[in-house]
């Protein structure tokens, strides 16, 4: 499978020209042409990067890349470790963030939903990738964390009534807690995110929308997932994911 075909899919697939990003979307450091085995991951660490390594990778597909906004520019100490392990191997890196956050098939709000068994209503906040939507029936906030506990094996931090009923939640993954205040215009019951800061809790406690801090990695798992299996089932090439353990 060639890189630039494959590459021109995605891009397209994503629909990554629409988004406004704090990084590069698609091909961040170019390594070998032909593709047969992609390797994803959430972000792209040392550790995952010498997994793929070991499991053959072509190319290793992430959804924390590199290159962001106002960092350091200067190829030094880690950054230079990881971009001489990538190009001695002559293995691509991609990294795709806002896309694949906002996609409503494969992304990750879209597949977190799934998990967590919400129907999605609808999309909000900047760029439409936050969403909003319902469960099955009615549970306790107590309960709903279970369920989040459960399903993403990780406890959540929760502010709010645990007897209070959880019917309509919002949620966006990785760091969107501030996005809270749109989610209690909304008139949802609970908003889950990955993140929270010290701010949060009381705007949790003074509006009576529960707040979830599910996990930065946790919530954002799924979408690199469903992508790479996408892409390795549309092309006939392998594809696997790699966990790397992140407490945050």
């Amino acid at each position: 499978m060639k890189l630039t075909e494959l590459l021109d899919y995605t891009g397209q697939l994503l629909q990554v020209e629409r988004f406004r990003d704090y990084c590069p979307n698609g091909l961040q450091v170019a390594g070998r042409a032909e593709i047969g085995t992609i390797v994803s991951g959430v972000s792209a660490s040392m550790a995952l990067l010498e997994s793929a390594a070991d499991a053959g990778a072509d190319m290793v597909l992430v959804h924390h890349g590199y290159f962001w906004k106002n960092e350091e520019p200067c190829v030094t100490g880690i950054k230079r470790a990881r971009l001489k392990f990538l190009l001695e191997r002559d293995i691509n890196l991609v990294a795709y963030h806002l896309p694949l956050d906002a996609h409503q098939e494969l992304g990750n709000n879209a597949r977190l939903a799934r998990v967590l068994d919400i129907a999605i209503e609808g999309w909000f906040g900047e760029q439409s990738i936050a969403a909003y939507g319902s469960l099955p029936r009615p549970v306790s906030l107590e309960t709903f964390g279970r369920t989040v506990a459960h399903s993403l094996h990780r406890e959540p931090l929760i502010v709010g009534n645990a007897n209070a009923e959880i019917r309509r939640v919002a949620w966006c993954t990785g760091a969107a807690q501030d996005a809270l205040e749109q989610a209690v215009a909304l008139g949802v019951d609970a908003f889950l995110t990955g993140e929270v800061s010290e701010r949060t809790v009381h705007l949790a406690r003074e509006s009576g929308v529960a707040f979830i801090a599910a996990g930065h990695h946790a919530t954002e798992r799924y979408g690199v997932q469903s992508l790479g299996e996408h892409l390795a089932n549309r092309y006939g090439i392998s594809h696997r994911y790699i966990e790397i353990d992140n407490p945050v």
